[in-house]
């Protein structure tokens, strides 16, 4: 009964992405399905054997340690800013941006990053049948987070056409940084959380390719452009500046759409004697069903998939550890892989910010379809628990 469920989930997904298409007889089928085979292949060895959990923590545990030099320059200058205990965001989240900005300057100033996005890219680009540029951001997203990504291609998103930055910043939304996965690990399953790291990498091409088919030809993909010459220190100031301007409006951004989200919530509890958050909790809860979750458990479910739609990912990590005592095992599985992921409405302001602070026509283009980049992205989200929903 579960695999009807989740096959019949898995349709429900691709169909709702079908949908949306802007090109329907664009799609390409058999791309799709062998990127469907993979996740399940992934899924499985992810969620069964040690090899995949023991590399992806390594690679956690070496973005944790460059965040930590990032806190020593934090500290220095805001030391004493914050209570002891405390967590602000813009602290301990948005400032290290600047530390990553400088790394991933000086990995660009000496061609590491250029080798990584011609042969992890065209690697990709062979199985997901996009382009080079489209796979190695999918990757980068994963490896230094949704505003950190674009600072890596900089100097090509002025050159990118609509359909190709939409996939860009869908990536973008439908991953997590390798900076934050050790905080995640705390609150939920590390073996989930490295699982749908990996599943949301295919998850998004999959649904990119529905929502927003296109054929890259080679002359388009050829778009790793030689930069002006620099010395190393004009680089690196130039990209430490980048770093700092991408926090500041990520900030902004943030104040923004976190306080019209609050005052929605109080609207709607004032008129209808219910939150926004709680209204869309049983709009999820359909979904959650199809997503392989117990009907007596949907309603739950669908809550903690709200609260990370119209919140954060961090706030539904809380909230699931606070019911996961009442929840099925395949439950707490399924809704952990769901929450691992930048899909909510505060990540359109981030990545449109992050993208406007670095080429203000091209953050405006993101603004226009943010919405769709949402529904895109929880799509995602909702592909990777039904996958995971075949192997529970």
């Amino acid at each position: 009964m579960n695999y009807l469920i989740s096959i019949v989930g898995l349709i429900v997904v691709l169909g709702l992405a079908w949908v949306a298409s802007n090109n329907r007889k664009q799609v390409k089928v058999k791309p799709i399905m062998m990127m469907i085979i993979i996740q399940l292949i992934l899924a499985y060895v992810l969620l069964n054997t040690k090899i995949g959990l023991n590399v992806i923590q390594a690679v956690a545990t070496g973005f944790t340690k460059l965040l930590e030099f990032a806190n020593e320059g934090v500290v220095f200058v805001f030391g004493g800013i914050a209570n002891e205990g405390s967590f602000p965001f813009f602290l301990n989240v948005l400032l290290p941006i600047i530390f990553i900005s400088a790394l991933i300057g000086i990995l660009q100033h000496i061609k590491v990053l250029p080798f990584i996005m011609k042969w992890i890219g065209w690697a990709l680009s062979k199985v997901n049948g996009m382009g080079k540029l489209e796979s190695y951001n999918a990757v980068a997203s994963a490896l230094v987070g949704q505003s950190e990504v674009f600072i890596t291609v900089k100097k090509q998103l002025g050159q990118l056409p609509p359909h190709r930055l939409y996939t860009l910043c869908a990536s973008a939304m439908s991953t997590v940084s390798m900076g934050i996965v050790g905080a995640y690990m705390t609150m939920i399953d590390p073996k989930y959380v490295v699982t749908a790291i990996v599943i949301n990498l295919f998850g998004g091409f999959i649904i990119a390719s529905i929502i927003n088919p296109y054929t890259v030809t080679e002359e388009e993909d050829i778009l790793d452009v030689q930069a002006e010459k620099q010395s190393f220190f004009e680089m690196l100031g130039e990209y430490i500046i980048d770093g700092f301007k991408v926090a500041i409006i990520v900030a902004a951004m943030l104040i923004g759409f976190v306080a019209l989200m609050a005052g929605l919530n109080s609207l709607f509890d004032l008129i209808f004697g219910i939150s926004f958050q709680g209204i869309v909790g049983y709009v999820f809860a359909p979904f959650a069903i199809l997503m392989g979750v117990p009907v007596s458990e949907s309603v739950t479910a669908g809550g903690i998939m709200a609260t990370k739609l119209v919140t954060n990912e961090f706030v539904a990590m809380l909230s699931l550890s606070d019911v996961a005592s009442s929840l099925s095992e395949r439950t707490i599985g399924i809704i952990s892989v769901f929450v691992v992921s930048f899909a909510n409405f505060s990540s359109i302001g981030i990545i449109s910010g992050a993208v406007k602070g670095l080429h203000e026509k091209q953050g405006n283009a993101v603004a226009r379809f943010g919405l769709k980049l949402l529904y895109g992205a929880t799509l995602v989200s909702v592909l990777t628990s039904v996958i995971v929903s075949f192997i529970l």
